[in-house]
């Protein structure tokens, strides 16, 4: 009986052993996390059945652009907040008409981060930046439109217009359109030499890090674009170079002096506030001398990408008769990988495009007009320091009835002989538009379409990420032109398609998962002309 108990208890020690091992790695049978991820994969999986369907349970229409973040739609220039969960559309807050000077430049969504204290209960939901037209950066509340902070950048020595992420969720970018003298100052003589201001923030809470100055004394006369991504500082130039610098390095080295949020300054004969009217934040990163370089590479058009494992990065060769090739190399030391030179020979209106799959995966996609390759990097047989581009899967646009014959016979027995082929990209052809990654439900999907005449058909296509094998298709039922500007939204059991129309019309059609019965399927078709039209908020929805 004792060497039992003995046993039992040493069998014990272990598993709790076991146990601790498994939650030190992130495994706890009762996380939080582990229910989330299992909810996901029934979701996942109710999604995929025959039975279950995407209606367009409603639609509007606006004269402004329409974003989607995150199950808010917002129209009139982020003054109106839609929720687009419900299956009637619910106005979470309507602003008043702003006027120009208020204008919204651009917007990100900021989200809680996990397992942090922050100093405002309203810190734990979810928020919005915004920059205006006139240089502040407001944080608003993303389900009621209220002020939560409020920091003014800068004066009329440049306009903020771009925020970007360095690191999602946790360092944010607000940059500058490039500085250009008027045409009559050029003339006259005058000098310029600042071409982008970048000011840097920690979020959550909102911090000023920096203020830094692109300037073409350092960084040359050249340069059309700058940005910051993962630490990294991108230069662009007008010859096709993309050169890369440490920022963290060049925060460290030409920082003259920190600065907090709302502090009084004195800064070069000025006395005022930081973030505060009419002073803004002053411009403490001051580069004095050139950064030392990490690298830099010429590709066409500025293209450039970094990632794979090991580090890879995409290029095009910076010669217009290479549009269209991609070259994949080795980041360490430049090597071009085995089959790392990509190139589908498309014959077609818009290009083909290349990108690292963000699925963190490593691997890569490559989406022509009838065709989506995702490739993988490998080690070569026998050559561990070399890498090799290889295919993990295809997926082939649907052409069987498409053929391209260039002679026909009429009835009459007479030969027709054609004088042009038809593009890979006709729009009578079924065509790759849109391929998108939902993280979430570890989901690759793909937006197809094939217009005859003024009558466009698109499909949105769910695919297992792992192998590319078709699990559902929807059809959208709002005629596709192929010469309109689109956005498609799957985000978990909500499709949300953006039509851009000619003078600046725009709408959006709302798709909800339902599980159809029978019955459903009888009136589906009496559903599609069945629809009501209301007026909320002073907008008119249309809906089922």
């Amino acid at each position: 009986a004792r060497g039992s108990r003995a046993a039992s208890r040493a069998a014990g020690a272990h598993n709790v052993c076991r146990l601790l091992a498994r939650r030190a790695h992130g495994f706890y049978a009762r996380d939080a996390g582990v229910a989330h991820r299992k909810n996901l994969g029934l979701l996942r999986e109710i999604m995929c059945q025959e039975s279950t369907k995407f209606k367009n349970v409603w639609t509007t229409h606006s004269a402004s652009p329409i974003a989607y973040e995150r199950g808010r739609i917002y129209l009139d220039n982020y003054q109106c907040c839609i929720s687009s969960i419900a299956q009637e559309p619910r106005i979470l807050y309507q602003k008043p008409k702003c006027s120009k000077s208020e204008k919204i430049e651009d917007a990100l969504l900021l989200e809680c981060p996990l397992g942090e204290m922050l100093p405002s209960p309203s810190d734990y939901k979810s928020s919005l930046l915004v920059l205006t037209v006139q240089n502040w950066l407001l944080r608003l509340s993303a389900d009621s439109g209220e002020i939560l902070e409020k920091i003014y950048l800068a004066g009329s020595c440049c306009k903020f217009r771009y925020l970007s992420w360095d690191t999602p969720q946790e360092v944010m970018v607000v940059k500058s359109a490039q500085n250009k003298l008027p045409a009559a100052a050029r003339q006259a003589g005058i000098q310029q030499s600042a071409l982008f201001y970048l000011a840097v923030f920690q979020v959550l809470p909102l911090s000023f890090t920096g203020m830094l100055e692109i300037n073409k004394k350092i960084f040359g006369n050249s340069v059309t674009d700058v940005a910051v991504s993962n630490g990294i500082l991108i230069v662009m130039y007008s010859m096709g170079l993309v050169r890369l610098y440490n920022f963290q390095a060049i925060s460290e080295q030409f920082m003259e002096q920190p600065f907090d949020l709302g502090h009084e300054f004195n800064w070069n004969g000025q006395v005022g506030v930081v973030g505060k009217y009419p002073f803004g934040l002053p411009c403490n990163i001051k580069i004095t001398d050139t950064p030392p370089l990490l690298f830099e590479a010429p590709s066409l058009e500025n293209a450039f990408q970094i990632g794979g494992y090991p580090w890879h990065y995409i290029i095009t060769p910076n010669k217009k008769k290479h549009k269209g090739v991609f070259h994949i190399c080795s980041l360490k030391d430049n090597a071009l990988a085995k089959n790392g030179i990509q190139d589908m020979k498309c014959c077609s209106l818009e290009p083909d495009w290349i990108y690292f799959h963000p699925d963190m995966s490593g691997r890569i996609i490559h989406v022509g007009p009838n065709l989506i390759k995702v490739l993988k990097l490998k080690e070569v047989k026998n050559n561990a320091d070399q890498m090799e581009v290889a295919e993990d899967f295809t997926i082939v646009a649907n052409r069987e009835n498409c053929e391209n014959n260039t002679v026909t016979v009429t009835a009459s027995g007479r030969v027709v002989k054609k004088r042009y082929n038809l593009l890979d990209d006709d729009p009578e052809q079924e065509t790759f538009k849109i391929v998108d990654y939902e993280d979430e439900l570890d989901l690759l999907s793909t937006v197809a379409v094939t217009q005859i005449g003024a009558d466009g058909k698109a499909h949105l296509d769910f695919r297992c990420n792992e192998h590319g094998i078709l699990l559902k298709s929807i059809p959208l039922l709002e005629s596709w032109d192929v010469t309109f500007s689109h956005e498609v939204y799957f985000d978990r059991d909500l499709v949300l398609h953006v039509e851009q129309k000619p003078n600046r019309r725009f709408s959006c059609y709302v798709y909800q998962m339902v599980c159809d019965t029978a019955e459903d399927d009888e009136c589906s078709s009496h559903e599609k002309t069945e629809r009501v039209f209301c007026k909320k908020g002073g907008r008119i929805f249309e809906y089922i």
